[in-house]
């Protein structure tokens, strides 16, 4: 990640509250990824994780999974090779397909998420005299995907979908897992379900995509694990369908986190009931720690002064600068929604917190930029900065106004 002198010098340049996406970290970390995995192993970036960084992810990752109509035209704006993306989600409606098919040329693979969106793929695919590659999503046991008799019934009777190149599976059994005994279980589950239609039917699936859900780390000391140890062991895991299949990893959270820096500047300071607070103009709305439980968790955070020093943080130059400022007070980080539920973290440790100081909050690459509750209280979103070396700040989006899309229409007219 940036060093924190340069983080501050953008912030003074730009103002807060402010999102800084470190593109040069995202590079580096998409390429470690493809050294530990190997070359035979493709990526696939789970836009929803920050569709801001479809760009730089580009030349990085082979696919994109594109979730919603909104993210298909984020990828039509951004130039997306058609061929590199995954269309997926569970509504796929009749126009947007046929956008996709008539207007783009189609796709390179499509999720098949239930035996009603194998219906409109065919007849749309028909429609437009095109033949698809499509992957049968295997549900989890939620309303994602087919379970494994539909997915067995639609294999058995695949010759009824001309249009239809039934190319492989693809599951995504949910995020942040902790166990690597869990994804041994599934990958060889999946396997196993793979060469049971193959004896059934003769139906040999080409491409195996699976989102892992690796686990990021937001809190304490294990904030500053990169994950690689993890990532390791998995790919360890793929040794027995290497050569298999084609294998296709969906990740989002895993790719984008660690490059996203949220950085917040102290507005006032009170106490009230012997409890202090420290108001900054962030919050709830802009900063989402997946895990976060009523404020109790230290997610990885440095605290810089208004003068630029630094009083608290989890590195250790950050510790050396608290143990030399003396003695510590505990302060409850609350943002600037009229809610109760504003509050970031409690009881932080800080030395004589100050308004103008900066709380800069890491991890933050992933959903934290679109999870937010936005348009609550009609507060200005933040502003939007990406930094490479190359092309040093770049503002994505400036500071914007939510107040007009909270207001009739006729009267923003006016």
């Amino acid at each position: 990640m940036l060093e924190i002198a340069k983080i501050v010098e953008l912030a003074k340049e730009h103002a807060t509250p402010m999102y800084l996406f470190d593109l040069d970290e995202l590079q580096s970390r998409v390429q470690a990824m493809k050294e530990i995995l190997g070359e035979d192993i493709r990526l696939c970036y789970a836009m929803k994780a920050n569709p801001f960084l479809v760009d730089s992810m580009k030349q990085a990752v082979h696919k994109f999974e594109v979730c919603s109509p909104g993210e298909f035209a984020i990828c039509e704006r951004e130039q997306v090779a058609m061929a590199d993306i995954v269309l997926s989600g569970v509504n796929k409606e009749k126009a947007d397909i046929l956008h996709v098919m008539k207007d783009c040329g189609g796709v390179g693979v499509y999720t098949i998420e239930s035996r009603t969106q194998l219906e409109l793929l065919q007849a749309c695919a028909k429609e437009t005299n095109l033949t698809i590659r499509a992957l049968i999503r295997v549900t989890s046991g939620n309303q994602f995907g087919v379970d494994e008799s539909e997915l067995e019934d639609i294999i058995a009777n695949r010759t009824q979908y001309p249009n239809i190149d039934f190319y492989g599976i693809q599951c995504y059994t949910g995020t942040q897992k902790k166990k690597m005994k869990q994804i041994e279980e599934e990958l060889t589950h999946l396997d196993g379900l793979c060469d049971s239609l193959k004896e059934k039917y003769g139906w040999m699936a080409k491409e195996f995509e699976y989102g892992p859900g690796l686990l990021v780390s937001y809190f304490g000391e294990e904030a500053l694990n990169d994950g690689f140890d993890e990532l390791k062991e998995f790919a360890a895991l793929l040794a027995p369908i290497r050569g298999k299949y084609e294998i296709t990893l969906e990740m989002g959270r895993f790719i984008a986190a660690s490059c996203g820096v949220f950085v917040s500047s102290v507005v006032d300071l009170k106490t009230n009931k012997e409890q202090n607070y420290c108001i900054i103009d962030g919050g709830i709305n802009h900063i989402n720690y997946y895990g976060q439980t009523m404020a109790m968790k230290i997610p990885a955070y440095t605290y810089v002064k208004a003068d630029g020093s630094i009083t608290a943080g989890f590195d250790m130059a950050a510790r050396r600068k608290l143990a030399q400022a003396g003695a510590t007070e505990k302060w409850t980080i609350c943002g600037s929604l009229c809610t109760v539920g504003d509050v970031i973290v409690k009881n932080l440790p800080v030395v004589k917190p100050e308004i103008g100081d900066l709380i800069l909050f890491y991890n933050i690459g992933a959903y934290s930029v679109t999870e937010g509750i936005y348009l609550f209280l009609s507060r200005r979103m933040p502003k939007i900065v990406a930094y490479s070396k190359k092309e040093k700040a770049v503002v994505y989006r400036d500071v914007l106004a939510s107040d007009t899309i909270n207001s009739r229409m006729s009267l923003v007219r006016k």
